[in-house]
Parts: C-alpha cells; sequence; structure tokens
C-alpha cells in the first residue's frame, strides 16, 4: 500500500508540471487582470485628462489612439463564457461556447491590434496577453514569441516583466526545453514580481532539474528556497517537493543556520 501510494505521489507531483494548473493558473489570472487594468486605465488618462506626465508621454507616437485600441480588444475577456463566466443583467453579446474560443478571439483581436499600432508601449503590453492565450491554446512556439517581444520591449523595471519570463518558462517547459526554460526562471528573482512571485523562480528551476532526474541538484535549490523565501507560496511547493524527493531515498541538504542575533555589547 505504501510502495502504491508514493508511486501516485511521484505521478501527480513530481512529473506532472505545474503549469497555469495550480500556482500557474493563478499567476494567468493574475497576469490578465493587470493587462485589462493597464488598457482601461490608459483609455481612463486619455479620455479623463488624468495624470498629465502619464498622459503626456504614451501620447507619443500616437500612444494616445494605441491605449484606447488596446482596451477595446482587451474587452474580449469581459465577454461570457458558458458555464465558465456566467452572463449578467444587461449584456448583450452572445457568450463565448468555451474558454478556448475566446482565447481565439482574444489572439485575433492582440494580433490585429498589435499588426495596427506596432512599436508603441500599449503593442508590448499587448505581447504579454498575448503569450498567455496563445499558451492556454497549445501554441507554444508562437507564445515563446510573444513574451520575447513583451521582455524586449519592456521597461527594466517593469513590475510585469516577472510574470512575462515565468510564461516564457512554462512555454519552453511545455516543449520539453527544460535548459531553456530553466534560462528563463532564472531571470524571474531579479525581475521582482511582487510578494506572489518571490521564490518561484528557483522553484521553477527545482521542477525543471527534477525532470532532468537531476534530483540531487533539484534538492539543493529547492532546499535554499525554503530558507531563503520562508512563508511564501514557493517555499510551501518546494518543501512539498522535497518530501517526495526524500522518500525517494534523495538527501535533502540540511537548512542554512539562522544568522546570528545581533546583541548590543553596551
Amino acid at each position: 500500500m505504501a510502495g502504491t501510494k508514493t508511486e501516485k505521489i511521484r505521478q501527480q507531483e513530481l512529473r506532472q508540471p505545474d503549469t497555469f494548473q495550480k500556482v500557474g493558473a493563478d499567476a494567468r489570472d493574475w497576469l490578465i487582470q493587470r493587462q485589462k487594468i493597464i488598457g482601461i486605465a490608459v483609455a481612463v488618462i486619455i479620455l479623463g485628462g488624468v495624470g498629465v506626465a502619464i498622459a503626456s508621454e504614451v501620447s507619443k507616437r500616437g500612444e494616445a489612439q494605441a491605449g484606447q485600441a488596446l482596451g477595446q480588444a482587451l474587452a474580449v475577456l469581459d465577454r461570457p463564457v458558458e458555464g465558465v463566466q456566467p452572463a449578467q443583467p444587461g449584456d448583450t453579446e452572445t457568450p463565448f461556447k468555451n474558454v478556448k474560443e475566446r482565447d481565439e478571439a482574444l489572439v485575433t483581436a492582440l494580433s490585429d491590434f498589435r499588426k495596427e499600432h506596432g512599436g508603441t508601449r500599449s503593442a508590448t503590453t499587448a505581447a504579454l496577453s498575448l503569450g498567455e492565450a496563445q499558451f492556454r491554446l497549445g501554441r507554444f512556439a508562437d507564445a515563446q514569441t510573444a513574451f520575447s517581444d513583451f521582455l524586449k520591449g519592456a521597461a527594466q523595471n517593469d513590475p510585469l516583466r516577472a510574470g512575462a519570463l515565468e510564461g516564457q518558462g512554462y512555454a519552453f517547459e511545455a516543449e520539453k526545453k527544460y535548459d531553456e526554460a530553466i534560462k528563463s526562471f532564472e531571470q524571474m528573482g531579479a525581475a521582482g514580481g511582487g510578494e506572489f512571485l518571490a521564490g518561484m523562480g528557483d522553484y521553477h528551476k527545482g521542477r525543471m532539474l527534477i525532470a532532468q532526474d537531476k534530483k540531487d541538484e533539484a534538492a539543493a535549490v529547492l532546499s535554499k528556497v525554503s530558507t531563503d523565501h520562508a512563508n511564501t507560496t514557493a517555499a510551501r511547493l518546494s518543501s512539498e517537493r522535497l518530501a517526495v524527493l526524500a522518500s525517494q531515498g534523495v538527501k535533502i541538504p540540511a537548512p542554512a543556520p539562522a544568522p546570528a542575533a545581533v546583541t548590543d555589547a553596551g
């Protein structure tokens, strides 16, 4: 019985990717919501005249029109989806039959938008939601390209860079390009991304090492996540992976000692 249980855990926790099923699903929603917020915010800035400095910047090279057009393209996400996103009172649009149909419509809308408004900041922003939708549709090579376009065009301090790197890593992982996935995940830490993504890059790196059957290396990486990013989602997920590795006989490194408390010599 114990052997059967362990094998089940191995299949569910080690070999099955997390991509957009657990943490990835939250990350996907996190990204989409922020893209909607960005599109709406730009439209508000242009229409309402709020934030003179920002409005001045986005107005260059047609940013005003591009911002409004992006908000319209992202409006696809507000359209109801049968069985997933029920229609609300007052909705006049026919619901999508399923999420796949919605994502196909989103890809079309964002692709057309990027062709018309190429070179704008809004076109760069649109690449992130485009990559997410393409990933969900299983178009992994296209998703990699879209995420790369966002990363090339976005500012180095853009808070969405970490999410784009995670998405890019997922797209590489889906094609079993584990080395490329690791490169993307390794850059997440420097990109920031807020509390939710803290330590997630190293956690994903550990998963990729497991996928390559480099379990000792994975154990070292995952152990460090639990130490460096205590009380985070990444730390919890890393601990779960470590428990499974330990059940398979992998030696788990001892946690690093906590820093010595500084005492007042006086």
